[in-house]
């Protein structure tokens, strides 16, 4: 968003839409959600329900699984009395808050279809021409500040939930090879497919991927040999 060229490439997108945006928070990567049994295989996924919307929503529906779009207040009593077999929201911190734990043990990550959710500050854009370049600078310094300090908080905050979680008999899982390739595959798929007949997704699309792929390979080298490094030497 910063340094490759995220906010301008989706300021063109939004001023179609009378407004501008800059990023002001940030949950992090996060989980893949709760589920009442484990799922192991792409074929486990056939039928379940569960509460995930959007984009990952779709590609859920893609692999088999019945999506269901509730708001926050709505997914406990759904998943309490059978009427979804699962459901994603945050992290530990978050989801912590809402008690899935006391109903599905079974906590998945990662939550592929989130590796973060960013959300923007949006300004109309005829007010925002209007204002002094002094103050527009105020709001872009003070959304980059609550974008920083949301992803510090749940940081901090995730580790400590996730610990309470554990003693609270949460079982972790990760994700087979298996769901996530072919998670990957069907939402690689929907990405082509909807860039192919929307320009607007195309023109953000198409350089995401370039720099996504571009900075994978940096990641993966030093970020992600001290991340396996540590997290296996510390792990308790």
């Amino acid at each position: 968003m910063y340094a490759g060229g995220g906010i301008d490439t989706l300021n063109e997108f939004f001023k179609a839409y009378g407004v501008i945006a800059y990023p002001a928070g940030n949950t992090g990567a996060q989980m893949g959600g709760w589920f009442r049994n484990p799922v192991n295989t792409i074929a486990d996924f056939k039928g379940l329900k569960m509460r995930i919307p959007g984009l990952g929503g779709q590609v859920m529906a893609r692999i088999g699984a019945v999506p269901q779009a509730l708001p926050g207040g709505d997914i406990y009593p759904a998943l309490e009395r059978g009427a979804i077999d699962a459901t994603e929201w945050v992290g530990p911190y978050a989801d912590e808050k809402l008690g899935f734990y006391k109903i599905a043990k079974n906590y998945y990550y990662p939550g592929w279809w989130e590796p973060c959710s960013m959300y923007h500050v949006m300004v109309n854009l005829q007010k925002w021409a209007e204002l002094p370049k002094p103050y527009q600078e105020a709001i872009v310094s003070a959304a980059r500040e609550a974008n920083l300090e949301m992803v510090a908080q749940y940081d901090a905050k995730n580790r400590l939930a996730l610990q309470r979680l554990k003693a609270a008999g949460v079982q972790l899982h990760k994700f087979s090879d298996e769901i996530m390739e072919g998670s990957y595959k069907a939402a690689t798929e929907l990405y082509e497919e909807e860039a192919a007949k929307n320009a607007k997704f195309k023109a953000i699309y198409e350089p995401w991927t370039k720099f996504r792929a571009e900075e994978a390979q940096w990641f993966a080298l030093a970020e992600s040999a001290m991340d396996q490094y540590f997290a296996g030497k510390l792990k308790s």
